[in-house]
């Protein structure tokens, strides 16, 4: 029997699953990463990378389409061979071989197979045509499964295997005709890709568009794509699907049928936690994994779980946050940290309640972070929202002829920080950390004033908002707005 031990042991060698090895290993523990598909795991491969590649061709002629001079020299139609050879160089052509050798370079080893946990600290690994590996973890097991797409039970659709997400990213070939059921960013992102890369797209979707981001942001989207002549159905029910040799043909509540050559499936997410072992420790199989901000899952002194698994924010660079925290706070307690302490500074993932930022990729971008407006209000703050019209910065006009887009502040108006931020427009995603920063850091808005921005740049944004909040002293109204603010205040 092929016995090992390690300090850690990580499930799922994706982007969490790596950093919370390597933040173990740079503490000086020994870290074992196990992984039964590619190394570097969904963003790398099949979400975050190849997704944004799809995007951003069509994405850079409409901005080039924007340009006096530059508009005259776009010509022709986009090379799509020319995109999705891009889209499979940013893949490595799904071979993991640099991610491994970077594993390799860290001291961090790994085992390629499915692995489950069998008991407290123990996971047995199941290696393809070699055996079994059975492994003791002296300090911890991490899971970092992440998660797959998230199948709803509608009639006919499980049977008649409609893409996923990971489908989408990896297509070989652009089809004629698409139709999405869901309304969220992946759903959002993919309508664009497949409209600019020459695709008759339909959005099926049951609720509103980018449904818990400030409303203007899905309008926004929502005129976006129906200028790429991409077909929308919202408040709409998708209840019977089927496919045949021409395609997929989907049924609606509103009695409308939709055909496509291909049907995408956006509806959400659900955790990869039905086979690695949870009922072996008194975990319900198939359940999302509740964690401490330090990562540990509760009940458990040995037990943490990093990236989509937890539900604590589905993204990636919020799942290589908790790594670093997780890897941190095991580091700290394998060198006799108590676990009554509360762990400070980067033992904890504190930005995961309130001050999660979010590029969706399309076009326009919106770049958010920190509460909406009405998520403030639902949390007890008394709040005032303060937008903007970002085409009317001097910054954005030179960026675009047509630049169109807008930005919101939200106020926390007891303490006069601000709790979120909204851009909606092209390019936005470059002024989102500034807002991350100021929602972090708690800066007063009377400190803001003086973080000056580059003229003539998007981020004047920062400037205009403030100006339409009102002066220090001067109270709310006053003569140095720049434009009429729209603006509430709940109880408190």
């Amino acid at each position: 029997m092929d016995i090992r031990d390690y300090d850690v042991i990580v499930l799922g060698a994706g982007a969490a699953g790596e950093n919370v090895a390597d933040r173990a290993r740079q503490g000086g523990l020994t870290a074992l990463l196990t992984e039964h598909a590619l190394v570097g795991g969904e963003c790398s491969y099949w979400a975050c990378m190849p997704s944004k590649a799809l995007l951003r061709s069509a994405a850079v002629i409409r901005a080039a389409q924007r340009v006096p001079g530059a508009a005259q020299a776009v010509t022709g139609a986009l090379d799509t061979d020319a995109v999705l050879a891009r889209r499979d160089a940013f893949t490595n052509h799904w071979s993991d071989e640099s991610q491994a050798e970077w594993a390799e370079g860290a001291g961090i080893d790994v085992l390629r197979g499915h692995a489950r946990i069998t008991a407290p600290k123990q996971v047995l690994v199941d290696l393809p045509g070699e055996g079994e590996i059975h492994l003791t973890a002296r300090h911890a097991v991490v899971v970092a499964t992440g998660s797959d797409a998230f199948i709803p039970d509608i009639d006919g659709l499980r049977a008649a295997q409609p893409w996923t997400s990971r489908d989408a990213t990896s297509a070989r070939s652009i089809p004629a005709s698409l139709a999405i059921i869901g309304g969220g960013v992946i759903a959002a992102e993919m309508a664009t890709a497949y409209a600019g890369l020459g695709a008759s797209v339909t959005v099926i979707s049951r609720g509103a568009l980018l449904e818990g981001m400030e409303p203007f942001a899905g309008e926004k989207v929502l005129e976006s794509l129906a200028e790429l002549d991409v077909a929308i159905h919202l408040a709409t029910e998708t209840t019977r699907v089927s496919r045949d040799q021409q395609g997929f043909t989907v049924e609606t509540n509103t009695g409308e049928t939709i055909t496509a050559e291909k049907l995408l499936v956006a509806t959400g997410r659900s955790p990869r936690t039905r086979d690695i072992g949870l009922g072996a420790i008194g975990l319900t199989p198939g359940d999302w994994i509740t964690t401490d901000d330090t990562l540990l899952v509760t009940g458990f002194d040995w037990l943490y779980a990093v990236g989509d698994v937890n539900h604590r924010a589905l993204l990636t660079h919020q799942g290589k946050y908790q790594a670093r925290a997780a890897g941190d706070a095991i580091v700290a307690r394998a060198n006799g940290a108590s676990l009554s302490d509360r762990p400070w500074g980067t033992h904890v993932a504190s930005a995961d309640h309130q001050a999660v930022p979010q590029v969706t990729f399309t076009d326009p971008e919106v770049a958010s972070v920190g509460l909406t407006a009405s998520a403030a209000r639902d949390a007890g703050y008394r709040v005032r929202a303060v937008d903007y019209e970002i085409g009317d910065v001097a910054g954005a006009s030179v960026h675009s002829d047509e630049y169109a887009g807008r930005a919101r502040m939200v106020v926390d108006e007891d303490r006069n920080v601000i709790l979120g931020a909204t851009f909606v427009g092209q390019d936005v995603s470059e002024v989102l950390h500034a807002a991350t920063i100021a929602i972090v850091a708690e800066v007063p808005l009377d400190r803001l004033w003086h973080a000056v921005p580059a003229y003539p740049t998007i981020s004047e944004i920062w400037l205009r908002l403030l100006e339409t909040y009102g002066r220090p002293g001067n109270g709310h109204g006053s003569s140095m707005e720049a434009e009429p603010a729209y603006s509430f205040a709940s109880g408190g």
